[in-house]
């Protein structure tokens, strides 16, 4: 199979499966025992790095002013790709345990990086959990692939960039001074993304408000612990112009938030309470729509899959984000023609991005078309 036969297989593939001729999951993209291509050997890099936000960062549950991050470079045939793990506090990873699950990745057995679906399995094989260590190392496979075959992941998965969604701009929790100056910042950005969960709701709201009609998206992560409140917090966030209610709940809270769900003026979206393809399973009827970030659920391989399964089932589609460089948001917004919203601003509330590729045009994603994931190093990581 000659390089363009095996880009229109791709794209045939991608087009079949989003207008659904072709079941609810698609193919993974794979090379045929004909594509002979020169004997080369994968080698995986990888390094420690610290991400500085411009604010602190508060949500229901924590406070930071820092992320951790491990980036990652594949490097085959003279292309290299890259990759990233993002570690907030609540997914359980950080530099020793992604460093730990690196350190026992052995590339050099697969033929070739196209093999991705048997490489994912074989990173699932080495131990359980560990998504965002597996995402950096699925994100830079699919930079690698991309390069070598000349196309970025959207038009390999035959998705229309003129389809990306506008992102949203995420506002912490915060006194009304800082959120005021935020919600200024926010300027360019069409829709405002808002935490809530600490007990000042209708300040947070009624501050934007005071300054802002647009569009808001609330996300509590877990924050509220009674149906009743957030019922009657539904109904005023309606009033105030707010598009869903992401994670009010505890996930473990699954009956009360179906409750909700049923009786919410505004959807409820799922976001700690989705990992992987199996979470979405249970969530018709729980929840309306569901977020997927690469560092949740292992990397794009997941994450098309589930955005193909989710809108299979009836469930709108976000896709969201970590604090994380460009690497990983350029990533995640290859997936973005197939989602309703979009909260790809992670690398907007960093100042030390040292990666450029996504950008942000009058509030929408655009894609560009650099070949992989659409990335080029803006500070050189890698010295090999």
């Amino acid at each position: 199979m000659k390089k363009r036969d095996f880009l229109k297989y791709c794209s045939l593939m991608a087009g079949a499966m989003i207008s659904g001729r072709a079941g609810a999951i698609a193919a993974p993209v794979k090379t045929t025992s004909s594509m002979k291509r020169k004997s080369k050997t994968m080698k995986l890099t990888f390094i420690p790095y610290e991400l500085q936000l411009k604010h602190v960062f508060t949500l229901a549950t924590s406070s930071r002013t820092t992320t951790p991050v491990v980036l990652t470079e594949i490097e085959y045939d003279g292309q290299k790709g890259y990759g990233e793990a993002s570690m907030p506090p609540y997914l359980g990873e950080s530099h020793e345990t992604v460093i730990k699950f690196l350190s026992q990745v052995n590339l050099s057995q697969f033929k070739d990086p196209f093999l991705i679906e048997d490489i994912v399995a074989y990173l699932d094989g080495i131990m359980p959990g560990n998504y965002a260590a597996k995402a950096s190392v699925d994100i830079a496979l699919h930079d690698l692939v991309g390069k070598l075959t000349g196309k970025p992941w959207f038009r390999l998965w035959g998705l229309d960039p003129e389809k990306t969604p506008f992102t949203s701009f995420t506002i912490g929790i915060d006194t009304p001074e800082v959120v005021r100056q935020k919600v200024a910042e926010a300027e360019p950005y069409k829709i405002l993304k808002v935490k809530l969960g600490l007990g000042n709701d209708k300040e947070m709201v009624e501050t934007i408000r005071s300054i802002s009609d647009k569009p808001i998206c609330v996300d509590v992560n877990q924050g509220w612990k009674d149906r009743n409140y957030a019922l009657e917090m539904a109904y005023w966030l309606k009033e105030n112009n707010v598009i869903f209610l992401e994670q009010p709940m505890p996930k473990t809270m699954t009956d009360d938030i179906a409750w909700l769900n049923a009786n919410s003026p505004v959807p409820v979206v799922a976001d700690e309470a989705l990992q992987t393809i199996d979470d979405l399973l249970t969530m018709k009827g729980v929840y309306s729509a569901i977020n997927i970030k690469l560092m949740k659920c292992g990397g794009m391989n997941a994450a098309y899959k589930i955005a193909l399964m989710a809108s299979g089932m009836g469930m709108k589609v976000m896709i969201g984000c970590m604090t994380e460089t460009s690497c990983a948001i350029s990533a995640a917004a290859q997936l973005s023609p197939l989602a309703q919203w979009a909260d790809l601003d992670g690398n907007l509330l960093i100042s030390n991005d040292c990666y450029e590729g996504v950008t942000i045009t009058d509030g929408k994603i655009t894609l560009n078309e650099k070949p992989g994931i659409g990335i080029t190093e803006k500070i050189k990581m890698f010295h090999n």
